[in-house]
């Protein structure tokens, strides 16, 4: 029995790759700093479909995450480094020395039992909260904050890192993942290293169940469909739409047509990112 056991694991493993859970120690959450979530499968408050596409997923326990690291010169000690079924990064709880306890974003090469603290005193090592003030140029950070005190906001997937690369005045200028760079007041918080689990990218689904478990409904081509549902819709086989220009199920131009009426003009990014 053992023996089939083990061929299907091995089958398992050459079919299809998940994430590593190497990194983590398979503790349950806390639960105190746990709550339910309500899934609402892309309805909006009166229950009319606004979000295609979503829906059926497994239940999750929301994990309270201290993005503000405002635990400033407290010392604390990594108790667990745990998965989080609500973001593709991993988690770890803190024990404070004044008996709190609070989770944070997994950094890479952070371990169970080190030390890490917040605050401007704090020293530049992985885990480590400190103002843009404080942090050297070209150090690796993540979790950014855009207003003082409102916690982070940027660079918080698993394996993003942005760099500092100038500071001037009251302004830092920040490289974010995304190839922007924008400018971000030098009193905002961010943590030191990159967010761990980088290889998540790497994990391929191999079935359309593990979807399915994500709450990712399928997504049928418009030429699939009946005239009734879809302008694409009808004809004998592989039939062209049609159309002068592909639409949506709702009639209007897609695939080319820009979606921005006016352009946002923002003075604190300095290039924007890449358009795809």
């Amino acid at each position: 029995m053992d023996s089939q056991l083990n061929k299907i694991y091995i089958s398992l493993a050459q079919n299809r790759k998940v994430s590593g859970f190497s990194t983590t120690t398979g503790n349950k959450p806390y639960k105190k700093l746990t709550h339910g979530k309500l899934l609402k499968s892309g309805r909006n408050n009166r229950g009319i479909i606004t979000s295609r596409h979503k829906g059926g997923a497994h239940k999750r326990l929301y994990r309270k995450i201290d993005l503000q690291r405002n635990k400033v010169n407290i010392i604390g000690r990594v108790a667990s480094i745990e998965y989080d079924p609500n973001r593709n990064a991993h988690i770890c709880l803190i024990n404070y020395i004044d008996g709190d306890k609070k989770y944070i974003l997994h950094p890479r090469g952070l371990n169970n039992g080190d030390i890490i603290s917040a605050g401007p005193n704090a020293p530049i090592s992985t885990g480590n909260a400190l103002p843009l003030t404080k942090i050297p140029l070209g150090t690796i950070i993540h979790n950014i904050e855009l207003q003082s005190g409102k916690g982070g906001q940027l660079v918080r997937a698993a394996g993003t890192i942005a760099k500092i690369i100038a500071k001037e005045g009251q302004v830092a200028t920040v490289r974010l993942p995304s190839s922007e760079i924008r400018l971000i007041p030098i009193n905002c918080l961010a943590s030191i290293g990159r967010v761990g689990n980088a290889d998540r990218n790497n994990k391929t689904l191999k079935k359309a169940g593990r979807m399915r478990w994500l709450g990712k409904r399928p997504r049928v081509r418009g030429s699939a469909m009946n005239p009734v549902d879809h302008p694409h819709g009808g004809g004998e086989g592989r039939t062209p739409i049609g159309r002068k220009k592909p639409l949506t199920p709702w009639g209007h131009v897609t695939l080319g047509r820009g979606n921005q009426k006016k352009k946002c003009i923002n003075p604190l990014i300095l290039r924007r990112r890449k358009q795809n």
